[in-house]
């Protein structure tokens, strides 16, 4: 090949790759972060950015101010002064808020020098505090009541599970027997399915998602091979109509389908939401088992029926065999879809809430404990992405059932 037309070849792949390219990075690079942020303490997610971590040991909120201020006095650790060892949790105990530190700063000296001088604090008070609140940061974490940034924990993945949802960690709080506003947590192993954590959740999860994913399958592929190879009067019409139906968008179902559950005392049921999952995956799994059935050769089946073999017999030995590769991309479709379904479990299943639902709950009313949704992140699709490597040899091979061959 001709330097020439090698260097047009590659000019003619560019734009695909760099596509490529760019589709990666931006699927990566904020999973990357979720990841990353999954594994770091309270104060690291409040305070750095996840990148930081690639950066050496990042710099802990309040160096800079506790250099301006305050190390000339007290060191670099905190011990110079003995009498105000600012490394000792209790001596900084006695200052939790930049208001107190504020006015004790103050306040003159026993030779009636100035606390702090050289350089002196802001003489606006709103400056003062805005400048002292990183300072207590600094010394709550000099004093060990604060953990280090630059640490990796995986106390968000447990406080995410058990559902925490107190001021400093599940292992510290449980230890001391503190309550939550939701839950008495006691260190052991019945904490792991409270109600507001991601293991119940996923327990519920678990319970919605089989069996929709089994039903529906089971279903229809019973349905596909009896619209490819049983002959009864409107098959194709009742066929044409089962395909319109995907473009029919379940938030039109909702409301009648919950007063209908309402009157049948189905609500909050886990039938009600399999009933509901399985009805609106069915339409599709028709479509796509049967579009593969129907290219298996007729002279297989005739060659079953002629040995006396029933229907039933036939989609068992024959057809469910052949159609393996459909079923499974059936089945990672419809196990995705149900296990990151939010919609449909907060109307239908209130009383049981799954994963996607919980993730929700795990922020308490002011906003807070946001540094968890990390850790519960990534609990809420490590099962997804194992059936779907488990089964993605069969997933192209699925994508393109029915496919016509050229």
């Amino acid at each position: 090949m001709r330097p020439l037309s090698r260097l047009n070849l590659f000019f003619k792949k560019v734009p695909v790759n760099l596509a490529v390219i760019i589709m990666c990075v931006l699927w990566i690079v904020p999973t990357l972060g979720l990841f990353v942020t999954s594994f770091r303490t309270r104060e690291a997610v409040r305070t750095t950015g996840w990148w930081t971590v690639f950066a050496g040991t990042p710099k802990v909120l309040g160096t800079t101010e506790y250099d301006t201020y305050c190390a000339s006095c007290h060191g670099n650790d905190g011990k110079a002064i003995t009498a105000a060892d600012l490394s000792d949790a209790n001596v900084v105990s006695q200052y939790p808020s930049a208001s107190s530190l504020l006015v004790m700063l103050r306040q003159p000296l026993a030779d009636g020098t100035a606390h702090v001088s050289n350089p002196a604090l802001p003489e606006n008070t709103k400056d003062a505090i805005g400048t002292l609140s990183n300072v207590t940061s600094y010394l709550q974490t000099l004093s060990g009541q604060k953990q280090s940034t630059n640490k990796f924990t995986l106390k968000n993945y447990v406080d995410a599970i058990v559902g925490y949802k107190g001021t400093q960690d599940y292992l510290s709080d449980c230890e001391k027997q503190v309550t939550s506003t939701l839950a008495v947590y006691k260190c052991n192993a019945s904490d792991i399915l409270n109600s507001a954590g991601m293991g119940s959740a996923m327990v519920n999860t678990l319970i919605v998602t089989i069996p929709a994913t089994l039903g529906v399958i089971f279903l229809g592929a019973l349905a596909a091979y009896a619209f490819a190879w049983l002959d009864f009067k409107g098959r194709q019409w009742i066929f044409a109509l089962l395909i319109g139906l995907q473009v029919v968008p379940l938030q039109m179902a909702l409301v009648p389908i919950a007063q209908l559950y309402t009157r049948l005392g189905m609500q909050s049921s886990f039938l009600g939401i399999w009933l509901f999952h399985i009805g609106f995956g069915l339409p599709y799994a028709i479509y796509l088992i049967h579009n593969f059935i129907v290219t298996i050769p007729r002279d297989l089946f005739e060659s079953v029926y002629l040995d006396g073999a029933s229907h039933w017999m036939a989609f068992r030995k024959l057809a469910l065999p052949l159609a393996m590769p459909a079923i499974a991309s059936l089945g990672i479709f419809q196990f995705i879809w149900v296990w990151n379904d939010f919609l449909v479990a907060k109307i239908f299943l209130t009383t049981h809430p799954v994963l996607t639902v919980q993730i929700t709950n795990l922020l308490d009313p002011r906003g807070q404990n946001w540094h968890i949704l990390t850790g519960a992140a990534f609990l809420s699709f490590i099962i997804p992405m194992v059936v779907f490597f488990a089964f993605q040899r069969y997933f192209v091979r699925g994508l393109t059932a029915g496919s016509v061959k050229g």
